[in-house]
């Protein structure tokens, strides 16, 4: 498709949850609800249309050793984006992964900087492994690399221990946050386990990763201060082989895993119930393929969420969250094409008919 061409793209255009447009023009790479005057070079394009999938916990530029060449994160943005994933949220890369701005081929990315973790509690490659007194400083250094998010480690195995366990005293996360919002960012944080909750929420924190270990005492808290969770149970799934992996040594921890992977769809049901934001993120790139956007959304629908809902946690809602636009007059026509209603059926996600990224047919 050449830079005059038009691209006209009829059916049905799901806006929103409830609106509903019969087509929209794809005008020098933006969305039109006007059709052009004096358009010629048109072609079209039809079907179910949505706004690009938005996976909103992924890893380009890492895979399970860490930082990986950049043809190996070329080929995971083409993943996501061949699967219809046209915005990332990417929560954590030791790569520097900028030049992928300058393709208007590959999906848009939000990063969050670099993971910051405590020292020898985390994955060995991928973050900045610091002790408490530091913790403030890397977080402002990640707030001004990143666009708009830090990532935290908030929990992870105390070998001491032989389970998991919080990674931070209470006022280093306090001090940390609040000198990531001065600078302008969010804060995110990975934790699997219970007892970090309570301290990363009422220190300010914006969203928590995984939050398998949210219970009936810290389900309230969220709620009520606004904090948002990507379950990445696409990942959670892997949490009965991680146990029996690590049982021989540390069989507490193991145990422990176990139990949060058998309560996931309860803990995911009852956090939306209580009006959690929930958000669709697959933790790809580490030791998951990219691409999975969609069989997330499908989690989510299995954890109990009305299938509209889960799909605006992956598209409408998930777009307001990070700031980007939808299917907006003037936004970039970033948008998926579908075959049937994926309102009705949720695993029509799986099969996009059409992917256009930035006004051009790209799949």
């Amino acid at each position: 498709m050449s830079e005059r061409a038009v691209l006209h793209v009829k059916g049905r255009v799901l806006v929103g949850p409830e609106e509903v447009r019969d087509e929209l023009w794809v005008v020098g790479g933006r969305i039109s609800y006007d059709r052009p005057v004096g358009a010629r070079d048109i072609r079209t394009v039809e079907g179910w249309v949505l706004p690009g999938l938005v996976d909103a916990h992924c890893h380009v530029g890492l895979d399970r050793h860490g930082a990986v060449p950049e043809e190996v994160a070329e080929k995971q943005a083409l993943t996501d984006r061949d699967a219809g994933a046209l915005l990332l949220r990417d929560a954590g890369s030791p790569s520097d992964t900028r030049w992928i701005d300058d393709r208007d081929d590959l999906p848009k990315i939000v990063r969050a900087g670099r993971h910051i973790a405590r020292t020898r509690r985390y994955i060995r490659g991928y973050a900045w492994e610091v002790e408490p007194d530091d913790l403030v400083a890397y977080v402002a250094r990640e707030a001004r690399r990143g666009d708009g998010w830090v990532k935290l480690v908030g929990d992870w195995i105390d070998r001491d221990l032989g389970d998991l366990s919080a990674c931070w005293p209470r006022g280093a996360v306090e001090a940390a946050i609040a000198e990531a919002h001065r600078l302008g960012a969010r804060v995110t944080a990975h934790c699997f386990a219970e007892d970090s909750l309570r301290d990363l929420v009422e220190a300010g924190i914006d969203c928590v990763e995984h939050a398998t270990g949210l219970t009936d005492e810290t389900i309230p808290l969220f709620a009520e201060r606004g904090v948002a969770i990507v379950p990445t149970l696409v990942n959670i799934a892997t949490f009965p082989q991680l146990a029996d992996g690590g049982e021989a040594k540390f069989p507490r921890w193991a145990a422990h895993m176990r139990r949060l992977h058998e309560r996931r769809y309860d803990t995911v049901r009852s956090a939306h119930d209580a009006g959690i934001p929930v958000f669709v993120g697959t933790d790809a790139g580490g030791t998951l393929p990219h691409g999975l956007a969609a069989d997330e959304v499908a989690e989510l629908v299995r954890a109990g969420l009305p299938p509209v809902e889960a799909l605006a946690a992956g598209t409408w809602a998930a777009r307001r969250w990070l700031g980007r636009p939808g299917l907006e007059e003037g936004a970039p026509a970033d948008l998926v094409v579908y075959a049937s209603d994926p309102r009705a059926d949720v695993r029509v996600l799986r099969d996009p008919r059409r992917v256009v990224l930035n006004g051009r047919v790209v799949g």
